[in-house]
């Protein structure tokens, strides 16, 4: 089987973590092979530079560089590698996150985070073999972007008391909705990729329109995806 790839986005408190598990028991059911990981992180190094960002004040442009040194080591030690063994990567978070929170919510340039999306995400330089089908300057991308789409009200509400706060957690409601918005602008820029889900609504509704998505793609089988949810 080949690989594929799955994102998930959305801001913190949208309730993704459950529903990746959940597939990820789904795709397991049918006899994949599942890869989860998240981002900034999943490997040593990158997730070295999570606690960095995640917690140490600097300043944009640091972060945005920060971000991805961290996607490089990623692509290059865990993604590409599962994808080429034909595995099913489910990644919480990816570069769509980067323009939505470094990008809108903290004002980072935009045309620098694509400059950096292309150096650090080209084809080339990423594939196992230098095949001249490998040397093209696509930038890789998720088969499917999975957005968990939930006011910033709703996703305050269900974080409070649960954890102390990273400092983009600690953000006020303000900087969540330029994040949310960010997310709107990638989903518009990349309609075939991404698909929204109304994570305002109960687990088990979220459950079916994620499951129905990946139905619809034929990479569930329906049976499967009904038993595999979140309990």
């Amino acid at each position: 089987m080949s690989g594929l790839f799955i994102s998930f986005e959305g801001i913190d408190g949208a309730g993704k973590s459950t529903h990746i598990e959940g597939l990820a028991k789904a795709f397991r059911a049918q006899g994949r092979v599942v890869t989860m990981t998240r981002e900034p992180g999943g490997t040593p190094l990158a997730e070295k530079l999570r606690t960095l960002v995640l917690n140490d004040a600097m300043d944009p442009m640091t972060e945005a560089l920060l971000v991805f040194a961290a996607r490089r080591d990623h692509l290059l030690q865990c993604i590409e590698p599962a994808l080429a063994r034909g595995e099913v990567v489910l990644c919480d978070r990816f570069t769509d996150a980067t323009f939505a929170y470094q990008g809108s919510g903290r004002g980072f340039d935009i045309e620098m985070l694509l400059t950096l999306e292309l150096w650090v995400q080209a084809r080339q330089g990423l594939q196992p073999e230098n095949t001249a089908e490998n040397t093209s300057k696509t930038v890789r991308q998720p088969d499917m972007t999975v957005w968990f789409d939930v006011s910033p009200e709703v996703a305050a509400e269900r974080l409070s008391g649960t954890r102390v706060p990273d400092k983009f957690e600690a953000q006020p409601l303000e900087f969540f909705r330029k994040v949310v918005l960010g997310y709107a602008q990638r989903a518009a820029q990349f309609p075939q990729r991404f698909v929204r889900i109304d994570a305002s609504k109960e687990r088990h509704k979220v459950w079916q329109q994620i499951t129905s998505a990946m139905v619809r793609r034929g990479w569930l089988a329906i049976m499967v995806a009904a038993n595999g949810g979140p309990k």
